[in-house]
């Protein structure tokens, strides 16, 4: 079924309209998020010990190492995703350290995923979760380190 020309002109100036909100979306998202990635992970640094007792009370392996890693990952690579450098290798380690937060930390919540989305979507690791994933899949937009130092095309 052929859909009437105003239709399709209509959808074609929707879709040049959405393309220009692409990159100044990203910067937002990834200002935004990244400050939070690099706040969260501050946190776990300059208060390792109770940091490394909490990860002690999920029962994970090494936790004073793994206290160590995550607030590294999340601090360090939250100051990437600001920037926009280097998003693509930064993006996914983010995106496992939030999964790990929800297997452990939020594991109910992981749980309820299809029996009570709320309580997953409502959980502390899902935004976090979701702008790694978003930045990851779409890239760091044209207002990037990316893009500028390293001559990446933009998304």
């Amino acid at each position: 079924m052929k859909l009437p020309t105003p239709v399709t002109k209509l959808d074609a100036l929707l879709a040049a309209l959405a393309g220009g909100l692409q990159s100044p979306l990203l910067l937002i998202i990834r200002l935004f998020w990244g400050w939070q990635f690099v706040q969260t992970g501050w946190g776990k640094l300059m208060n390792l010990d109770r940091t490394t007792g909490f990860f002690e009370s999920l029962h994970l392996p090494f936790p004073r190492l793994n206290a160590m890693a995550a607030g590294s990952v999340e601090c360090f690579g939250g100051a990437l995703l600001l920037l926009g450098l280097f998003t693509r290798f930064v993006s996914p380690a983010l995106i496992f350290t939030m999964a790990v937060a929800y297997a452990t930390a939020d594991n109910e919540a992981l749980r309820a995923i299809f029996s009570d989305p709320d309580k997953f979507t409502g959980a502390a690791p899902f935004l976090f979760l979701a702008a790694g994933v978003i930045v990851f899949v779409f890239g760091p937009g044209k207002f990037s380190l990316d893009v500028w130092l390293l001559k990446k095309p933009a998304a």
